[in-house]
């Protein structure tokens, strides 16, 4: 299965896809940039906002807007207008973190993973957002938190970390937003298939990596086989998300941050979104409750 080119948005690294049900548009950020994209498929429209600062990850919110992990906070953020409001600084002093992948669970919990930027220190974490200025530490030991999704029966959560190419999973309470039996899912060797990136979850419970390096989304099986392999013209792929009206196209974002020269004259497409008909459908995504 290859993906096809949807939008030549050009983006440095292009991050956190979000399927947004109700007005049936794609969201997604820019890291570098720091800017939000949407992009609504059924006119063409391509829209990009301007945050305040770097965003790793976002999720819509039952209210309106946008919940974001900024670079070393976590706040509410309306891309239309530019309002922000900061909400909590759960790694204040943690000189190097910010934060980078995350996504709701299926109650409107907000989780966001952390990690060293300089990519020589396992002192990245991830964070339940808890209301007002509240967050707890979930888990923690990771240079690039990246790859959280859960299962669709809710008791399974997965987290990655890119640079040691390690998933893991962990049993989920859905109830109280806890985790608990952390163990290695799957570990791969950094070769032609790449780092584990971004991530989704399907309605068969299948787990789909982006990889980083690898050019390609990989579907694997919950017990961790290889099932397809979508490809992708670009090497830097960084997350998926199952979006569309049956939630079956699958939409992959990109960078081109750090390619060579050379390299961007061999994929000058890099930085796009892509997107392909999975055959499968994705799972909806939460919107954040708080």
């Amino acid at each position: 299965m290859i993906a096809d080119l949807v939008l030549d948005s050009r983006n440095e690294t292009g991050e956190s896809p979000v399927w947004d049900a109700e007005a049936q548009a794609l969201w997604w950020t820019d890291i570098p940039r720091s800017t939000i994209h949407r992009y609504l498929p059924a006119g063409g429209i391509h829209e990009t906002f301007k945050a305040p600062a770097r965003i790793g990850c976002f999720a819509l919110r039952q209210g309106g807007g946008l919940l974001v992990a900024m670079e070393h906070a976590i706040g509410a953020f309306d891309p239309v207008t530019g309002d922000y409001t900061e909400l909590s600084v759960p790694e204040a002093g943690m000189s190097g973190n910010r934060f980078n992948d995350g996504r709701c669970d299926r109650r409107g919990r907000f989780f966001a993973g952390s990690m060293f930027e300089p990519r020589g220190r396992e002192s990245g974490n991830l964070w339940r957002y808890d209301g007002g200025d509240r967050c707890t530490r979930i888990a923690d030991g990771v240079t690039v938190a990246n790859g959280l999704a859960w299962s669709p029966d809710d008791r399974i959560m997965y987290w990655a970390d890119s640079s040691t190419s390690r998933i893991w999973t962990f049993d989920y309470d859905v109830a109280t937003g806890t985790t608990s039996n952390r163990r290695l899912w799957l570990e791969g060797d950094s070769g032609e298939q790449g780092r584990p990136d971004g991530c989704a979850v399907d309605a068969e419970g299948c787990y789909w990596s982006a990889r980083y390096m690898g050019g390609c989304v990989i579907r694997y099986t919950p017990v961790g086989k290889i099932d397809r392999i979508i490809k992708v013209s670009v090497p830097r792929v960084t997350m998926c998300a199952f979006g569309g009206s049956d939630l079956r196209t699958l939409y992959i974002t990109t960078a081109c941050a750090n390619a060579t020269a050379d390299e961007l004259r061999a994929y000058p497409l890099a930085g796009g979104l892509f997107a392909v008909n999975a055959g499968i459908a994705g799972m909806p995504e939460p919107r954040g409750a708080t």
